[in-house]
């Protein structure tokens, strides 16, 4: 095998293409386009997008089909911002393909589909890396600060926000994995003690509501909640053997944008300047949080023993 010297790995460029034109696609498309000056974003190119609709050029970015996509030897890396529920097969793909792949959350809509495909992605020796703006938000790095160090008592953490459909998202234990994704990384491993569903389906109204106990047996809560015109929010109550956290730190704004950071992140692991640990805690907290997903679901979706 030849010895790639570090000094090649950072001259390398990567041609890159945007799969999908939603609001994330179009964020990809503008970052990538204008990537912050020395920063490991300079060492991708774009060369195109792909989608269903028919477009002709975005900004001066030429639409590609996705057969040309995938065979192109200019291609290194995909950035998938489709809908969640065809993000499975396109990932396969464009990893059968030989390429990198960048993906918005949730990785895929099961449990066992997320495994394989990280496994598909090692044995090729190529970069999966999923999305998780939410933890670089300013909002969410003060919280982390705040909670550090503190014994929890209990909490509890409360997302509204307007109807999704199911069958594109996902299960909202699946479509809402960000907020899993905090509970995971702000108390560690959680166990699901119970989860269950309320379901309005002539109001388009939805509540999912989780039972977790920590490592030290101390009860969180994560409540979803989706109708028509709910405002899009979080709010938390995090008690501690000090005190309790009802409102979110005061957070400066970023100077740089979320969209941004998470394609330098992604653009450090393609240069091979992530160490193998953290990589390893990042692989661990996306599967943990998808196993926990699909449990949820499936408690949510057991028939009810007692009918009220």
């Amino acid at each position: 095998m030849r010895h790639v010297s570090p000094k090649c790995k950072i001259n390398k460029m990567f041609g890159t293409v945007v799969v999908g034109v939603g609001i994330a696609g179009l964020a990809r498309i503008r970052d990538l386009m204008n990537p912050m000056p020395s920063s490991p974003s300079e060492h991708l190119k774009l060369f195109g997008f792909v989608s269903r609709r028919s477009f002709g050029n975005i900004n001066e970015v030429k639409q590609i089909n996705l057969e040309d996509a995938l065979r192109s030897k200019e291609i290194h890396a995909a950035f998938i911002s489709t809908e969640n529920r065809s993000h499975e097969e396109t990932i396969r793909m464009f990893l059968e393909a030989g390429k990198h792949v960048l993906v918005e959350y949730p990785m895929a809509l099961s449990a066992k589909a997320a495994h394989e495909l990280c496994e598909m992605a090692e044995q090729k020796g190529k970069v999966l890396h999923v999305e998780h703006i939410e933890l670089l938000t300013e909002e969410y790095k003060q919280l982390k600060k705040e909670v550090a160090g503190k014994d929890l008592v209990k909490g509890t953490l409360h997302f509204t926000g307007s109807v999704l459909d199911e069958n594109k998202a996902g299960f909202p234990a699946f479509s809402g994995i960000a907020r899993l994704t905090w509970l995971i990384d702000l108390f560690g491993d959680l166990t699901v003690t119970s989860a269950t569903r309320e379901k309005q389906k002539d109001k388009n109204y939805s509540r999912m509501t989780v039972h977790f106990q920590t490592a030290n047996k101390k009860p969180l809560t994560w409540i979803e909640e989706r109708g028509p015109g709910m405002r899009r929010e979080k709010k938390i109550n995090f008690c501690f053997t000090s005190g309790c956290l009802e409102n979110f730190p005061q957070a400066p704004r970023s100077a740089v944008g979320l969209f941004m950071q998470d394609q330098n992140l992604f653009a450090k692991k393609l240069l091979g300047q992530v160490s193998k640990e953290e990589l390893a805690a990042e692989k661990w907290r996306i599967l943990r949080c998808l196993d926990l997903a699909e449990e949820i679901q499936q408690h949510c979706e057991q028939p009810e023993k007692i009918c009220s």
